[in-house]
C-alpha cells in the first residue's frame, strides 16, 4: 500500500484558484465516496482550508501513478474546472514525502504563519469527515493518529508557537506580560480599524471582562460592540473611560492625537497609578508618544510591534529547525510501524495455513488412533499446534527481518511458496 498526496497551497496557487478548489464539509464527504473505489484508491481524506486543498490517500502499491492521476482528475472534475487548469499548480508526494508533508502541515511548519495553531484542528476535522464518509481505513487512521503525535511533540518540545507573530495577537502577549493575567481586565477600543478589531477579539478570547468602543461613526461602534459583547461609547466621553480602561487600543487614523499626555496623566492619576497598556496601530499615530514617559504607562506603536514581531519570527525560524528534526525522525518511525502493520496479514495467513494443514492431516489420520477421550483429543491437537508454532517461529522471524530490510521480493516468494491469498 502506498501513501499518495496531491494538492495546492498558498505557495503554489493564488487565492482565486484555491477558492475554486475549496470543499465544504458536505462536498468533502460526497467527493471522498466518489474518489475512493476500493481498488486503486483504497482510502482517503481531504484537507480544505483557506490556504490549502490537499487529498491524502492510501493507494494500491502497483497503481501509484494511476492513483495520482485519478486524484488530479477528481479535483478538476469535482470542482467543475476546465481540464488542465490546475495541472501546473499541483504538487504530488508519495510515501515518505507524503508522510513528511502531512506531519509538517499538522505541525504548522508549512503554514503561511509558522507556528499558528489552527491547522491541527483543520486536520482533525478532515479526519472526522473521512471517518463519517467511511474512507479512512487502517492506513489513513494510523497515519493521522501518528500525525497528531508528531504535532504534539513539536508543540511540547519546541518554542515554535511561543512568540506572537501577528500585530493583532501581540496585544494579548504583551498584555499578559504587563498584567500577568487578562481575566477581569477592561479594554477601550478607539476607532474600529481592522487590526484594532482583531486585537480586541483576541483579548476577549483571552478573558477580558469589559470592552468599550469609541468611534466617530456611531453605527460602526454599535455593530462592533454587539459582535464583541461590549458597549459603544460616544466620542465626547473618551476622557471618562480612559481611567477605567486597563488596555487602550487605538486605530482611528485621525490627523491629531486623540489621547494626549495630559489626558493620560489625568487617567493614571485617577487609576491611582495602576498600570495602563496603550497600543497605537494608527498611521499617523493617534496616541501622544509622550504618554510613554508617564510612570506605569506602557506604550507601543506600530513600529515597536513590528520590531518585536520580527524578533519573534526569527525565534520561530530557529525553533522550526528543531521541529524539522522531530518530523524527520517520526517519518522513519511511522514507516517502520507501517511495515509491521503490512507484514502482519502475511504472517497471520502463514500461521493459519500451517495450522490448517496440521488439522487436516490430523483429521485424515484420526481413524488410526482408535477411541480417544475428549481430553486426549484436545491434548493431541494442542501438541500438534504447539509443534507447528515452534517450527514456524524462525520462518516468521525471517519474514519480519526481510520486510524490515525492504526486501519485498522475499516476502512475495514466501507468499508464493505457501500459496497465501492476498
Amino acid at each position: 500500500m502506498a501513501i499518495v498526496l496531491v494538492g495546492v497551497n498558498h505557495k503554489t496557487a493564488p487565492v482565486e484558484v484555491r477558492e475554486l478548489l475549496a470543499f465544504s464539509r458536505e462536498a468533502c464527504a460526497e467527493g471522498l465516496r466518489t474518489l475512493v473505489d476500493g481498488e486503486v484508491v483504497r482510502e482517503g481524506l481531504i484537507v480544505s482550508t483557506c490556504n490549502r486543498v490537499e487529498v491524502l490517500t492510501a493507494t494500491a502499491g502497483e497503481h501509484i501513478a494511476e492513483g495520482s492521476k485519478r486524484i488530479a482528475d477528481f479535483l478538476t472534475r469535482s470542482r467543475g474546472l476546465p481540464p488542465n487548469l490546475i495541472d501546473d499548480l499541483l504538487y504530488n508526494h508519495n510515501d515518505d514525502l507524503a508522510v513528511r508533508h502531512i506531519f509538517r502541515v499538522a505541525s504548522s511548519l508549512d503554514s503561511m504563519v509558522v507556528g499558528e495553531p489552527q491547522v491541527l484542528g483543520q486536520v482533525r476535522e478532515a479526519y472526522s469527515i473521512a471517518l463519517e464518509a467511511g474512507t479512512a481505513g487502517r492506513v489513513i487512521s494510523r497515519l493521522i493518529h501518528h500525525t497528531f503525535r508528531v504535532a504534539k511533540r513539536v508543540r511540547n518540545e519546541t518554542g515554535i508557537a511561543a512568540n506572537a507573530v501577528s500585530i493583532s495577537y501581540m496585544a494579548v502577549e504583551l498584555g499578559k506580560k504587563i498584567f500577568g493575567s487578562l481575566k477581569g481586565q477592561s479594554v477601550l477600543l478607539i476607532g474600529a480599524g481592522e487590526m484594532a478589531e482583531l486585537s480586541a477579539r483576541h483579548l476577549v478570547n483571552a478573558g477580558v471582562s469589559n470592552v468599550w468602543i469609541v468611534n466617530r461613526t456611531e453605527d460602526s461602534a454599535q455593530r462592533l460592540a454587539q459582535e464583541l459583547g461590549g458597549k459603544a461609547v460616544s466620542f465626547d466621553r473618551l476622557s471618562d473611560y480612559l481611567p477605567v480602561a486597563d488596555i487602550v487600543i487605538c486605530s482611528a487614523a485621525a490627523n491629531e492625537y486623540l489621547v494626549t499626555a495630559a489626558m493620560a496623566r489625568e487617567a493614571l492619576s485617577r487609576r491611582r497609578n495602576r498600570p495602563a497598556f496603550f497600543i497605537d496601530i494608527s498611521v499617523p499615530r493617534n496616541l501622544d508618544p509622550e504618554i510613554g514617559q508617564i510612570p506605569n504607562a506602557f506604550v507601543f506603536d506600530i513600529d515597536d510591534l513590528e520590531s518585536v514581531i520580527s524578533s519573534n519570527i526569527r525565534e520561530r525560524e530557529r525553533e522550526a529547525e528543531r521541529a524539522e528534526l522531530i518530523v524527520d525522525s517520526e517519518v522513519m518511525q511511522f514507516q517502520q510501524s507501517l511495515r509491521v502493520m503490512e507484514i502482519g496479514p502475511s504472517i497471520g495467513a502463514l500461521r493459519q495455513k500451517l495450522q490448517d494443514i496440521a488439522r487436516a492431516e490430523m483429521a485424515r489420520q484420526r481413524s488410526r488412533l482408535g477411541t480417544l477421550t475428549p481430553e486426549q483429543e484436545q491434548a493431541i491437537e494442542s501438541l500438534l499446534l504447539s509443534t507447528v508454532n515452534k517450527i514456524s517461529h524462525p520462518l516468521m522471524n525471517r519474514m519480519r527481518r526481510s520486510y524490515n530490510a525492504g526486501d519485498a521480493d522475499s516476502i512475495l516468494a514466501w507468499r508464493e511458496i505457501f500459496d497465501l491469498e492476498d
